[in-house]
């Protein structure tokens, strides 16, 4: 996601309507980034462009054998952590409510997000949340249907959808899509904390890497495997959901005007759940998005635990009645 920032967004010219298929309006009242664009595009660059190094870098290693088990574990732990971070706590908690938890889980869930290299927690949760107030219609930060619904729209729109979007000078107002955490003082700090978490992420597994291999090259390794490329794999995963998932899958289940989220099930696992997005457009704020027989929805399972734990509370389980009148 993008660094936190302030704009209004992309709006119809007065009298005209978005009809789903023309592509968007271009331009935006969105005021020049503090420190100029070339900054923030060059930053998210290297934030995008990394990891692809580093799986290079990567598969090299494991061309020479230079991989070890302890690799693959701190990868799968780290992948687990903080990809629970973005869609328990940035998503399903922050973003859309729906749980409370205790304030050291709450604060936690936010932190393990921050390591995911998607931007600090305000941005994220604000610019999740106009998507969703504009969803695949003009204001969307990253609707694959920005540039119309024909064939080479939709392609330039899917490369939009998944990345492209994160180098426009479309930033998104936490004033007004994320007020509450602008309340929180201990969302604001880990907020602020961003920058640093970043480099704890990469230099959690570099030490434990070198800690139980033994050498700085099982530090190395470590990096590569627990760091960039654990970072990669999230990144594009959560993209994915972004892109694919509106255009590609299944729609069981009634959503607004112009709202194409769709059930992607090969991404069930790797996103959490996140994948079910269909079911999720269609209700929000629902802790459990795969309710479907067989919808593997590993977020709500440590959101259940949690409750159990009596951790969090107020959690807003979908109920057979709720579902069933979302059907289409």
């Amino acid at each position: 996601m993008p660094l936190n920032s302030t704009a209004d967004v992309t709006t119809l010219p007065p009298g005209r309507t978005y009809d789903g298929n023309s592509p968007f309006p271009e331009g935006s009242s969105a005021p020049p980034r503090e420190g100029g664009d070339r900054l923030y595009v060059a930053v998210t660059a290297v934030i995008v462009a990394l990891p692809f190094v580093a799986l290079g870098a990567a598969a090299w290693l494991l061309w020479g054998r230079l991989i070890h088990p302890g690799d693959v574990v701190l990868g799968i732990a780290l992948y687990v952590v903080t990809g629970l971070g973005v869609t328990v706590g940035f998503h399903r908690g922050l973003t859309h409510g729906s749980f409370r938890a205790v304030r050291p889980v709450r604060v936690a869930l936010a932190v393990a997000g921050s390591m995911s290299f998607q931007g600090d927690v305000i941005g994220w949760v604000a610019t999740h949340r106009r998507h969703h107030a504009f969803t695949d219609r003009p204001g969307d930060p990253h609707s694959p249907y920005r540039y119309g619904t024909h064939l080479r729209g939709q392609l330039r729109g899917l490369l939009h959808a998944h990345v492209g979007w994160l180098f426009r000078n479309d930033p998104t107002s936490s004033e007004r899509y994320a007020p509450d955490l602008l309340a929180d003082r201990d969302i604001r700090a880990v907020s602020r904390a961003f920058p640093t978490l970043c480099i704890i992420t990469l230099a959690l597994p570099f030490g434990l890497g070198w800690v139980i291999g033994g050498s700085w090259l099982h530090g190395v390794t470590g990096l590569l495997w627990g760091g960039l490329v654990r970072i990669a794999l999230l990144h594009h995963v959560t993209w994915s959901v972004n892109s694919l998932c509106h255009m590609i899958g299944e729609r069981p289940f009634r959503t607004r005007s112009h709202d194409r989220a769709t059930n992607l099930w090969p991404l069930a696992l790797l996103s959490f759940g996140e994948s079910w997005h269909n079911l999720h457009h269609a209700d929000p704020t629902s802790a459990r998005h795969g309710v479907g027989r067989y919808q593997l929805d590993p977020s709500a399972a440590v959101i259940r635990l949690l409750e159990r734990l009596g951790l969090v509370r107020d959690v807003r389980w979908p109920t057979p009645a709720r579902v069933a009148a979302r059907r289409t």
